[in-house]
């Protein structure tokens, strides 16, 4: 087979797997740029892995078959949950959506670099061997580290924690399904198309189940936020649970910083009300426009933060809102 065939045959592949999971993500939850990041990760991490199994190889003469078996795996994989279980901790992944387009983008940045490296170690001119690459090596790196995320992700929701058990389940997981492949139990080619029957099969529902959450979420979301705000800006908050708590902070707190967390929870309310609008916005394959007023709400935000400090922003925990959601918004508006 001509040697430039080989290359978009074992590249496009991946690349068609990434595109259409951005495709399915209707309302672009992850940004371009960000999709990219994470492919340059994963293409680091894919240097860092096969550095490791060559000096594993080499230097500790270790048996290629164990390597590749039970090795390569464990190496590979946490490399590559590294970033993802970063951004999940760093709540810039807000919903199993997000984790699934990062993760397959993380996988993306892998599958090149091992497939760049197989184009140039191998000589073959068989295409099968080539397409099976292509598609089996994205297939595989891509929904390994996608189900790691979604696993995850979801474990993080459900438990409400970020400690390192709940990451542990998505990790072995997909040790575990790189592992059996690498066993090569069935013919290359049956595995690969086993892996291309059941991934989109897996993502679809995750995708749908998850967009199905969005829309509740932003629904219930923007009618609470809303009306709070209504009560923040008219005189009928003094009448209200938050009123009323107010009220009793001024025994513990000067009046002007109570006056100040009233305005924290005003500023909070008005971007959580903007995130959910861009994201409606996109939804409806609309580009948000850029808002300058944005910027200078987070400077205010952050200004009164730290004017209230640690034991202000605790007094105010009640009512502002900290889930992992709703911390994700902010950070997508504020990008």
């Amino acid at each position: 087979m001509n040697e430039w065939l080989k290359i978009p045959v074992s590249l496009i592949p991946i690349f068609v797997f990434l595109a259409g999971l951005v495709f399915l993500d209707s309302y672009k939850l992850v940004r371009f740029r960000a999709i990219i990041w994470a492919i340059v990760i994963g293409a680091v991490m894919a240097g860092i892995a096969m550095a490791f199994n060559s000096w594993m190889l080499n230097a500790l003469s270790a048996n290629a078959a164990v390597l590749t078996r039970y090795i390569a795996p464990v190496i590979e994989e946490s490399l590559k949950a590294a970033y993802l279980i970063y951004l999940i901790r760093a709540r810039r992944v807000g919903f199993m959506v997000d984790a699934a387009v990062y993760g397959f983008a993380i996988g993306t940045g892998f599958a090149v670099v091992e497939n760049i490296y197989y184009l140039t170690a191998l000589h073959s001119s068989n295409i099968v061997l080539w397409i099976v690459r292509g598609f089996g090596t994205a297939a595989l790196h891509g929904a390994t580290t996608a189900l790691l995320g979604i696993i995850s992700k979801g474990l993080a929701d459900r438990r409400s924690s970020q400690r390192p058990w709940v990451f542990l389940p998505g990790v072995i997981t997909a040790i575990a399904i790189h592992a059996l492949y690498n066993h090569f139990i069935i013919p290359p080619v049956w595995s690969t198309a086993g892996l291309l029957t059941i991934l989109p099969l897996v993502l679809i529902v995750v995708f749908q189940r998850s967009e199905k959450a969005t829309r509740l979420w932003l629904g219930r979301g923007m009618d609470a936020d809303a009306e709070l705000l209504d009560l923040i800006v008219s005189d009928r908050i003094a009448a209200t649970p938050v009123g009323i708590y107010l009220q009793t902070l001024k025994d513990k707190f000067p009046g002007t910083m109570v006056a100040d967390m009233l305005c924290l929870l005003r500023i909070h309310c008005e971007l959580a009300l903007g995130a959910k609008g861009i994201l409606l916005m996109r939804e409806a394959g609309i580009k948000p426009p850029v808002n300058p007023e944005i910027t200078a709400k987070f400077e205010e935000l952050r200004f009164l933060e730290k004017s209230l400090g640690k034991t202000g922003r605790l007094a105010m925990a009640p009512f502002l809102k900290t889930s992992r959601h709703d911390m994700w918004q902010l950070y997508t508006i504020g990008r």
